[in-house]
């Protein structure tokens, strides 16, 4: 490490690009997940941002995201420097963003690290969080690719695991682990098993590795992708920039790191992170997880609501003058955008995301 200052070379990459298509009908394309304010009063992508401070700057702090979300973004960050905005035309899945963001941070620093994040995650201890992210830097400076494995409280079947294997050390006094494989979403019978073993974590979908590294890995593992962001890294700084990027991006197969390179890679290290209170606040009912309820055990968001025999039910009204009204109910998911009431119960609110699919299919404008 640096004598100057330890941390000089390590940088956020915040991947902001989604649409949260399970928060529907409150996420839509032009107001995705992390700009909305469910926890508090700040939105998932400025709570992100929040949470790196005394770690990462601003200006060390870039956000890769479509070109639709950038002008909101761009509005919730103004402490971020505009270039620091690297924009997809399209979406072209995690491997595709990672491979932008290092071309990006090896023309400004050949010793840079990167930490791979997401805009919108719940965290619940800030400070656990960012000693992890230290020791994250430290392991990648040995040459691993690091993944923040979640510690399972249940054995869901919406997230991805990883199993990790012997021990590789204590950095910054936790124990890292190398990591044995990356498994796909279980059923419900190896989930359970998974969490019952007490070594497999959730894929947090968090990384943390040196540029060059992960430029290798790309290089090796995914050749026609790693050739398109050479050429696009010829462009940059140059009149055709934009025409390059324009023109090259939409041609790249859509693909996920994990299944591009992380699963296929050799030098790769777990850490687990216990007690994190994390939350990737990925349907309606996951919030349940992280906002507190009421005697009946209701969370009640904006305008007014009265509960008759109600409980253990979510009604989030977008109107202040709105008055909702529940008799009768249990486990229920209510909300109401204006143009849009959503009903279902609390078990289904994973299928929010079929009903997206059906009103793109058919050109509603819901969307």
């Amino acid at each position: 490490m640096s004598d100057r200052e330890p941390l000089e070379h390590y940088y956020a990459v915040i991947m902001a690009g989604g649409g949260g298509t399970r928060l529907w009908p409150l996420s839509r394309k032009i107001r995705p997940k992390q700009m909305l304010r469910l926890i508090d009063e700040r939105s998932l992508f400025e709570t992100t941002i929040h949470r790196l401070e005394g770690i990462f700057p601003p200006e060390r702090i870039l956000v890769v995201t479509v070109a639709d979300q950038a002008e909101a973004l761009r509005a919730q960050s103004p402490q971020i420097p505009p270039e620091n905005f690297l924009l997809e035309s399209v979406p072209r899945g995690t491997a595709s963003v990672v491979g932008l963001a290092a071309v990006a941070l090896a023309q400004r620093d050949s010793q840079a690290v990167m930490a791979i994040l997401t805009a919108d995650h719940y965290i619940g201890d800030v400070d656990r969080y960012r000693h992890l992210l230290q020791a994250a830097y430290q392991v990648a400076l040995d040459g691993y690719l690091v993944t923040l494995g979640i510690a399972p409280t249940y054995p869901a079947t919406g997230f991805g695991y990883i199993q990790r294997g012997e021990s590789l050390g204590f950095y910054a006094g936790l124990n890292v682990y190398r990591v044995v494989r990356f498994i796909e979403k279980p059923d419900e019978v190896q989930a359970q098993g998974y969490f019952t073993a007490g070594y497999y974590s959730w894929n947090s979908g968090m990384f943390v590795w040196q540029v060059v590294q992960i430029q290798a890995e790309i290089a090796r593992q995914m050749p026609i992708l790693s050739e398109t962001l050479e050429e696009i890294a010829r462009a940059c700084g140059t009149p055709d920039q934009a025409d390059v990027l324009g023109n090259l991006w939409p041609t790249i197969k859509p693909q996920t790191i994990d299944y591009g390179v992380m699963e296929g890679a050799d030098m790769v290290a777990v850490i687990p992170a216990e007690g994190l209170g994390w939350s990737d606040i990925g349907s309606w009912d996951s919030l349940f997880e992280v906002l507190p309820t009421d005697q009946q055990g209701n969370i009640i968001i904006g305008g007014r609501h009265m509960g008759v025999d109600t409980s253990r039910s979510l009604v989030y009204v977008d109107q202040e003058h709105r008055l909702i009204v529940t008799i009768g109910v249990e486990d229920l998911v209510v909300v109401d955008t204006g143009d849009v009431l959503l009903v279902c119960h609390k078990d289904q609110a994973q299928k929010v995301r079929q009903v997206v699919n059906q009103l793109n299919e058919i050109g509603q404008d819901y969307i």
